[in-house]
């Protein structure tokens, strides 16, 4: 018999419903947070890690966190913590040695690049989401 409260997917386990709409929610989050770095002054990894809407997404990823272990969506979890990360290093190296070591127009290149990387690794994330899958 199959819980209720769960939703099937690929491998048997099953989450609640509302860990996935909340998941949403967070991806949502992200995303709001790179089109605001398109439409604005800032750039879209600079609104990615200092925008309030992803510092809120990563604030639920960590609250909510311990209520995915085990489950397809941990790997969704895991996702959106690391992407929020590791644009925050690389904008922090960009800032600081790149500009200082190469240029200011390699160091913006390199920023828009990762601001591609940044809008990829919502839309692979939050599409896997969407399938029921997790995010490899």
């Amino acid at each position: 018999m199959q819980d209720p409260i769960s939703t099937p997917v690929p491998g048997g386990q099953g989450v609640r419903p509302a860990l996935v709409q909340l998941t949403h929610i967070i991806y949502g989050l992200h995303a709001f947070a790179v089109l605001i770095g398109v439409t604005s002054a800032a750039t879209v990894a600079g609104g990615f890690v200092f925008g309030l809407p992803s510092l809120l997404a990563v604030f639920l990823n960590y609250l909510k966190r311990g209520d995915v272990n085990g489950t397809w969506l941990e790997s969704h979890f895991r996702w959106q913590i690391r992407t929020f990360w590791f644009t925050f290093l690389w904008l922090i190296v960009y800032g600081l040695f790149v500009i200082t070591i190469i240029g200011i127009p390699i160091a913006w290149m390199l920023i828009a690049i990762l601001g591609l990387w940044v809008g990829y690794r919502v839309i692979r994330g939050w599409l896997a989401l969407a399938g029921a899958r997790p995010v490899n």
